[in-house]
């Protein structure tokens, strides 16, 4: 019995010893500093600014609404009756709960067009990322600017940056700090 055991260890041995071989290649990037270089998300910024200025020129009108109301109402509330007084009073409370509720559901949409946005452009990194990823036979890939990485040895982990630069024709440069 241990006999055949100790054969059934010598036919597992080679195999074992490629299993404890296997080597795994680690890559790091720069998430943050791909969208950055990237010319699409300049136009997807150039549209949320786009986006956030028609909300705002919106919000203005209303603000120059109520603004004139108010104006109104202090020059003439002395003249008025009090039923008048009331009713002119409630009118600018109302535009004054339209003004907040148009600003909040601005706000959320403002959200959600930059999400609409952004995520091509991210999708399209994070496909350059997979595809330099594979062809580099790459087992992981770490995204240093998300904070999960807290440490990376240079010496064991590839800066895949030039890879992904190349794959997205990134030509631009990061300002100098």
């Amino acid at each position: 019995m241990k006999k055949l055991l100790f054969v059934a260890f010598l036919g597992l041995a080679p195999t074992l010893g490629v299993v404890a071989q296997t080597t795994y290649k680690f890559g790091h990037i720069n998430g943050q500093e791909v969208l950055f270089l990237m010319s699409e998300r300049d136009s997807a910024q150039a549209k949320m600014m786009a986006y956030a200025k028609d909300l705002e020129e919106q919000v203005e009108t209303m603000q120059v609404e109520y603004n004139n109301k108010l104006n109104s109402y202090q020059k003439q509330a002395k003249t008025w009756s009090d039923a008048i007084r009331e009713q002119k009073e409630k009118e600018l409370q109302e535009i004054g709960q339209r003004i907040q509720e148009f600003q909040a559901t601005a706000q959320r949409e403002l959200q959600e067009k930059q999400t609409e946005f952004l995520q091509p452009v991210i999708e399209k990194a994070n496909a350059a990322i997979r595809k330099v990823g594979k062809d580099g036979g790459f087992t992981y890939i770490f995204d240093t600017s998300s904070g999960t990485v807290p440490y990376a040895d240079p010496e064991q982990s590839t800066d895949i940056m030039p890879q992904v630069r190349k794959e997205l024709n990134i030509t631009k440069e990061l300002p100098k700090r």
